[in-house]
C-alpha cells in the first residue's frame, strides 16, 4: 500500500486537512506574526513575498496540512510530510508553525501524534530537520520521544536531525 501522504487526521483538538490554494489568506494570517519566525532561520516568511513562497512549495510538496482548531474553526497552523523514502522506510515531518495562542499546550503535541501514528502505518522511522537556534521546536519534538541523532543540510544550511520509532512512541 502506497504512503498516503494528504489524509485527513482528526484528533479531540484539532483537525489536520489537505492544505488547498484557498487557504493561502488564512495561514497567512498565522504566519504574520514575526514572534512566529524568531527562532527559524527563514524569518522572511512572516512577509508576504517570504510566506508566498513559503506556501507555493508547500502546494507542491504534495504532503502539506492545514491545521484547524476543532473547537472553534479557525487556521492554527500547518504542517507537512515530506521526503518519503521507501526504501529506507523514512519520512520526514516538518515546516510545522503554529499560530502563538496554541503554543505550550496539547495542539503541536496532537498534531504530531496524528501525523506519527499515520506514518507508521507506513515507515519504521520519521526524522524530523530542525535548525540549531530553534529550540522551540527541539524541546516540543523532544517531549513526544524524538532523539537527536546527528544533523544534515539543507539548501546549504545545517539542520539537527532528530528522529522517532515506532518503540519511542509507544514508551511511557
Amino acid at each position: 500500500m502506497p504512503f498516503e501522504l494528504q489524509p485527513t487526521l482528526i484528533g479531540e483538538l484539532v483537525e489536520l486537512r489537505p492544505l488547498r490554494a484557498d487557504d493561502h489568506a488564512a495561514l497567512y494570517a498565522v504566519a504574520s506574526d514575526q514572534l512566529v519566525w524568531e527562532q527559524h532561520p527563514a524569518k522572511e516568511r512572516a512577509e508576504v513575498e517570504g510566506f508566498r513562497k513559503f506556501f507555493d512549495e508547500a502546494m507542491a510538496s504534495g504532503g502539506a496540512f492545514l491545521a484547524i482548531d476543532r473547537k472553534t474553526g479557525k487556521v492554527i497552523g500547518t504542517s507537512r510530510f515530506y521526503g518519503y523514502d521507501e526504501g529506507a522506510s523514512e519520512v520526514e515531518i516538518g515546516w510545522t508553525f503554529l499560530g502563538r495562542a496554541y503554543w505550550g499546550g496539547r495542539f503541536n503535541g496532537e498534531m504530531k501524534r496524528l501525523m506519527l501514528r499515520h506514518a507508521f502505518r507506513f515507515v519504521k522511522r520519521v526524522v524530523f530537520l530542525i535548525a540549531p537556534t530553534n529550540i522551540r521546536s527541539q524541546t516540543a519534538i523532544q517531549r513526544i520521544g524524538a532523539v537527536r541523532n546527528g544533523s544534515r543540510h539543507v539548501r546549504g544550511t545545517e539542520h539537527y536531525l532528530f528522529e522517532i520509532t515506532p518503540a519511542a512512541m509507544e514508551a511511557p
